[in-house]
């Protein structure tokens, strides 16, 4: 159930009464269609109970539509004092629903949350997205994260490279790592004229839904290292990529169980953590 929404500026007025000029150095592309974001909203599961999280909110459109939605306790996180300033009215028509904090997104401390659990919606800076959700797999790997749910936009290469399975030319360690941790699947993709500027790109909003534990077992670290050799000559048989790991490739291979003739791109996910695990016996 939506909430009675107070009247407010339109967001091209917001944006012109405080020049917020978009900033090619922040990755700034502000999304302005009230259409789209209530569906990136109502696609992001509950909004009403733990901390929803909103990165790069700009002039607000997306944070809009999480209040709409019913979000109760929305934390805003933005870099650019310009859209503090911008976001205002809209913190005080919504004094106990948002927080506003002039906050580096990759700086801030995800696990000091009081209210859980964390949902993190946001049409992602492109310039620092794709450490951002490494950086949210790692808490999710830890088994100490509170996250529930995270509905995010990146450039629809990256999104591609997320949801790709075995096989596809977007599968490699992006697919492997965020597949193993969580749920994920396609929301939408947009063009570039659905944002302001336009970006030279189309864009991609994925979903993802943790897992109570990874998918098979396997540690992190180990698993990063692996699929790094890998994916770092994927045309090249594993038998090749796989010595820079520096271990003895072919009990690697033995106690896998795989063939050092295929190639990375056709290895489902638990091939690659049966990989990890021997590559952790053995180093």
């Amino acid at each position: 159930m939506t909430r009675t929404f107070p009247e407010l500026p339109p967001l091209r007025e917001v944006i012109q009464n405080h020049g917020l000029l978009a900033k090619k150095s922040l990755g700034q592309n502000f999304l302005m269609n009230p259409t789209v974001t209530d569906y990136i909203a109502g696609s992001s599961g509950d909004l009403k109970t733990g901390t929803v999280i909103e990165i790069g909110p700009g002039p607000g459109g997306l944070t809009r539509s999480l209040l709409k939605a019913g979000t109760n306790n929305l934390l805003a996180l933005e870099k650019d004092v310009r859209c503090v300033a911008a976001l205002l009215q809209l913190q005080q028509a919504f004094p106990d629903q948002l927080t506003i904090l002039e906050q580096d997104a990759l700086a801030f401390d995800y696990g000091s949350l009081k209210e859980q659990p964390v949902t993190i919606v946001a049409n992602l800076p492109y310039n620092i997205a794709t450490p951002l959700l490494i950086g949210w797999l790692k808490l999710i790997a830890s088994g100490t994260s509170t996250i529930q749910g995270m509905t995010l936009m990146f450039q629809r290469e990256v999104g591609q490279r997320i949801t790709a399975a075995p096989g596809n030319k977007s599968y490699g360690r992006l697919a492997i790592i965020c597949q193993w941790l969580c749920d994920t699947y396609s929301v939408c993709e947009l063009p570039p004229s659905a944002f302001t500027p336009p970006p030279k790109v189309h864009s991609a909003v994925v979903g993802f839904k943790p897992l109570a534990s990874p998918r098979f077992k396997a540690s992190l670290p180990c698993l990063e290292k692996v699929t790094a050799a890998a994916f770092g000559q994927r045309r090249k048989m594993l038998r090749q990529s796989l010595k820079k790991l520096d271990v003895e490739l072919p009990a690697l291979l033995a106690t896998s169980d795989i063939a050092g003739d295929r190639r990375p791109e056709d290895l489902s996910i638990e091939e690659f953590c049966r990989l990890a695990t021997a590559y952790e016996e053995l180093v």
